[in-house]
């Protein structure tokens, strides 16, 4: 039986209840806020190393140079070849990869939390399937609604946001749920899987080559102009989806727990599905498709620092950023003077840490 005095406390926590929460909240805070700290530094290192790999040798310490150069112009000194090495040919390139880690990374840890599974992605809902015809259905047949070189890329992304919808219409028609969404966005998925083998059925082999090679993914078309592009994307949707993290949360106690905490989970569902779905097309309509980071990216944070949607998902982006970074960088070298496709690369490694995780995981992933 609980007295007065024990009944009071938990009613009116004490000065050094309060204390010791405080304590414990900031031990909590803090753990998550190094693993951000050492995580970002780990990419500004990477991307120092990923822009001196080429042909044309340059140091790191002309590569920081070169940038500081070009943002506080007269305090630091560069040369023409490096800055034409930096700027024009390398530099919007890592920053490509990790503004599309990052959407990946975010976008996989937001999809994980709706549909409360472990393997679903944007792309498990049909994303990359659509994304994929798209550009298909330009190269194979130069048919599209954009016209010149955007033929390729406005296909591939508007084919990519009409499956995010044609997967909200599917679920919605039998009550939207994780279940119906998961099976809506296969069947989506395997759709234009199809249409995709039927156009490199019927279309010549330098075409269906072309096709074959952008399904790869690769970071080298990208440039200043598509770079920005993309950031904008993120600019206007990752900070809403971390705002309003706290809904996730909620989602993960369950559907009638959220209804009671006072979110309307359908709304939510939709909203976030489909952010993630137009961060995910802004990318892969310039990058072609770039598997697993949306997969491993939340789990090793996850693993990392839990859970907490609060610090997941911008979590989830900065590995998601390291990781293709890391991806493309390998790619850059490990058949040098050959660049290998960074979607290749990011299968190869995200294959064995899901092997990994499939071994050691417990009863549950969450």
């Amino acid at each position: 039986m609980f007295g007065n005095n024990d009944i009071s406390r938990v009613l009116k926590p004490t000065s050094c209840d309060r204390t010791h929460l405080k304590e414990q909240y900031r031990q909590f805070t803090g753990r998550k806020v190094l693993f951000f700290l050492v995580i970002a530094m780990a990419i500004a290192l990477l991307a120092g190393v990923a822009v001196i790999l080429g042909s044309a040798e340059i140091s790191i310490m002309d590569v920081y140079a070169c940038i500081l150069a070009r943002l506080f112009p007269g305090h630091f000194h560069t040369t023409a070849f490096t800055d034409m090495i930096v700027w024009d040919l390398r530099l919007h390139r890592v920053l490509m990869g990790i503004v599309a880690g990052m959407g990946l990374g975010a976008s996989g840890a937001v999809m994980q939390g709706i549909l409360k599974n472990p393997l679903a992605s944007p792309f498990t809902l049909g994303i990359s399937s659509a994304a994929s015809f798209g550009a298909a259905l330009a190269i194979i047949l130069g048919a599209g609604i954009v016209a010149g070189s955007w033929l390729v890329i406005g296909n591939a992304f508007i084919f990519a946001l009409l499956s995010a919808l044609a997967v909200y219409g599917l679920a919605k028609y039998k009550g939207i749920s994780s279940e119906t969404m998961i099976l809506a966005g296969i069947a989506i998925m395997y759709l234009f899987s199809a249409l995709t083998s039927l156009l490199q059925y019927a279309g010549t082999s330098d075409k269906v080559h072309e096709v074959v090679f952008w399904m790869m993914g690769s970071l080298g078309r990208s440039s200043w102009e598509t770079t920005a592009m993309v950031l904008t994307i993120h600019v206007i949707c990752l900070p809403y989806l971390i705002i309003k993290s706290w809904d996730l949360n909620a989602l993960g106690a369950g559907d009638e727990t959220a209804q009671s905490l006072g979110v309307n989970v359908e709304k939510t569902r939709v909203i976030y599905m489909m952010l993630a779905s137009l961060i995910t097309a802004s990318i892969i309509c310039f990058t072609g498709t770039i598997g697993f980071i949306d997969l491993v990216a939340p789990h090793i944070t996850r693993m990392a620092i839990g859970g907490d949607h609060r610090f997941l998902l911008p979590g989830s982006a900065l590995v998601g950023a390291l990781l293709l970074l890391g991806a493309d960088t390998l790619a850059r070298v490990v058949l040098a003077p050959m660049i290998l496709p960074v979607g290749i690369m990011t299968s190869f490694l995200g294959v064995p840490f899901f092997v990994y995780l499939f071994l050691q995981r417990r009863r549950t992933f969450w």
